[in-house]
């Protein structure tokens, strides 16, 4: 789980906007896409692992994954919602 004070200073890394916690129903849904193989991330790689946690970009459009405790804040790595 991330810490606070972490998710506190967190911003996405493309328009600097804040990023909060990704709702249980909004991970939900998502690895329903990842297994039914609808996901890609921005650089149209397809998102075979399912995501335990992630950051949502503050307009919504993007999840950052978070693997192992750690943010994934890189752009490529962003998954579109």
């Amino acid at each position: 789980m991330i810490a606070v004070e972490l998710l506190e200073i967190l911003a996405c890394p493309e328009d600097k906007t804040p990023v909060h916690l990704a709702g249980q129903s909004e991970i939900d849904a998502l690895n329903g896409r990842i297994r039914a193989g609808e996901v890609e991330n921005r650089v149209g790689d397809v998102v075979s692992e399912e995501v335990s946690e992630g950051l949502i970009r503050e307009d919504g459009k993007f999840l950052y994954p978070v693997r192992d405790d750690i943010p994934i804040m890189l752009i490529d790595e962003a998954i579109p919602l």
